[in-house]
């Protein structure tokens, strides 16, 4: 991995994770798409390091105060009539199907849908879920009137994004539409809700790095993975939540239809998949 490489696959990780494009599916695709090899777990782990840094450093305010009310919560052993501890209970809540799909079939699935035709075909399909959510959601509900519901159902659709070209904040924004929330309310509950999950894969693959060993000649790279993953993916988080609040998800659908026939096409031309 040169240092070129690990910038330009930083900036595909910092726009894929915020964005609902799927940064699994661009870490697979990019690389064939320009006869790269496949990176390492080393650099994985840089990847997984700057989006989750980006996703803590953005909302860092909204952390102390979910953190303040979760312990305050355990203390007086309710969550009533405050919005920050129903709010951090559903985040604990929606966390768990994500967390546990992770650790028990995140490698099988990856390995067996990492076929660029089939990412191709996921980020069709999803742009196209997206698209019918976004159409048919109302978008008159906003976060102060989530229930436990909505939120276990958004963290089942996080699980989904376990596979490559599904998009973990595409999935979560989906379900969130399809319950009737507004655009911007289901970003934001998909962020706060992807921060355990990202900082926790990073911390999980940290492990097995550490377990493996760091190769010399990969820590540039691990270091400029890391930066440049997580600035981008900070520039990323604020723009579709800006964006959001007066726009649709079309611009996302369009690309990922774009995307997924490029993909296909490029598949039928070498003739592999």
């Amino acid at each position: 991995m040169d240092l070129l490489n690990a910038i330009i696959l930083g900036v595909v990780q910092g726009l894929g994770e915020p964005l609902p494009i799927s940064s699994s599916g661009h870490l697979i695709l990019v690389p064939w798409l320009l006869g790269w090899p496949e990176h390492s777990l080393t650099f994985d782990v840089a990847l997984h390091g700057g989006t989750a840094l980006a996703i803590i450093v953005y909302f860092w305010q909204d952390w102390t105060q979910l953190a303040v009310a979760f312990l305050g919560s355990i203390r007086d052993r309710s969550i009533r009539g405050d919005f920050h501890r129903r709010m951090a209970w559903y985040i604990v809540a929606a966390s768990i199907p994500g967390a546990a799909g992770g650790v028990i079939l995140e490698q099988k699935i990856e390995e067996a849908l990492r076929a660029p035709w089939l990412v191709a075909i996921l980020l069709m399909l999803m742009g196209l879920a997206m698209l019918w959510a976004d159409h048919h959601s109302t978008h008159r509900r906003s976060l102060s009137g989530m229930t436990l519901r909505d939120a276990v159902i958004i963290g089942l659709a996080q699980a989904l994004a376990l596979a490559p070209g599904t998009s973990r904040s595409g999935v979560t924004i989906t379900a969130a539409l399809l319950l009737q929330m507004n655009r911007s309310d289901a970003a934001r509950f998909s962020f706060l809700l992807s921060g355990p999950i990202v900082a926790g894969a990073f911390l999980y693959k940290m492990a097995g790095l550490v377990h493996q060993g760091f190769p010399a000649e990969e820590q540039i790279p691990f270091v400029a993975g890391i930066v440049v993953a997580a600035v981008v993916g900070y520039i990323a988080i604020r723009f579709l939540l800006g964006y959001l609040q007066k726009r649709s998800l079309n611009i996302f659908v369009g690309y990922r239809l774009a995307m997924g026939m490029l993909v296909l096409g490029m598949v039928v031309v070498r003739g592999v998949v």
